[in-house]
């Protein structure tokens, strides 16, 4: 096993699951090896037990390893192919960030035309109480970031293509932290405020419910593109100070 002195990122958890999915993927861990306890992953990376439980679990949710009571955690498989895991701590730079809404840009407003083309009652239903959610916590003052992202979940779920509400539910709802816009806005009235957010949801849902793929295409596209510069903007009040 490598050393247990050598450095990890700031996401200490993170820096655990980098390291033994390049041992299932490369070696020497194989499928059906049982990987090292939890006191000895411990011992080498220099851990808690909570940051290599949150590991296992992220590498369990990837489908590298199993874990069975009583017995340990063993591999799965002998897949080379790295897990879509996403480094979602708080302090997380301006351009990760960035790169988190590049990468849902082009996700999302595909997912949006398809679930104006396929959704039915029941995910019309959830996306207008999702909806629903966001403007009552928008109203209250709380923060509106997890209602937001289960918002865009509901629409991907909507789509009926598996794959874009699992790579959403790998963002989770880090990917839309609609809190700091807000603190923002307070301190710079060009930044654009939840009232319109809510506008641009508004017509997000409108075209899905009236089946209009394109009108949902390019409202999603210029919602995430106006968060990507709303972003970007939330920067420049503690930038001046």
């Amino acid at each position: 096993m490598q050393s247990p002195h050598r450095s990890l990122p700031r996401n200490l958890s993170m820096g655990v699951v980098d390291a033994l999915s390049h041992r299932i993927r490369i070696g020497p861990l194989r499928a059906g090896d049982k990987l090292p306890t939890e006191a000895e992953i411990m011992s080498e990376f220099g851990v808690s037990r909570t940051v290599v439980r949150e590991a296992l679990s992220r590498l369990q949710a990837a489908g590298m390893v199993r874990s069975r009571r009583g017995v340990g955690t063993f591999v799965v498989g002998a897949s080379r192919a790295k897990p879509f895991l996403v480094d979602s701590s708080p302090d997380d730079s301006l351009p990760q960030a960035l790169a988190l809404i590049e990468l849902r840009i082009g996700l999302e407003s595909e997912a949006a035309a398809l679930a104006a083309q396929r959704r039915d009652g029941a995910d019309l239903e959830a996306i207008a109480g999702a909806l629903n959610a966001f403007r009552s916590a928008m109203a209250q003052g709380m923060d509106t970031a997890v209602p937001d992202f289960q918002l865009h979940l509901e629409i991907s779920r909507a789509a009926h293509s598996p794959h874009y509400a699992a790579v959403l539910e790998a963002l989770g709802p880090a990917c839309v932290p609609t809190a700091f816009l807000e603190a923002a806005a307070g301190e710079d009235p060009g930044i654009a405020t939840s009232d319109q957010v809510l506008l641009e949801h508004r017509r997000i849902v409108d075209a899905i419910a009236q089946q209009d793929a394109d009108a949902a295409r390019a409202a999603m596209r210029t919602h995430l593109v106006n968060g990507r510069e709303r972003r970007r903007a939330s920067e420049l009040p503690q930038r001046a100070r």
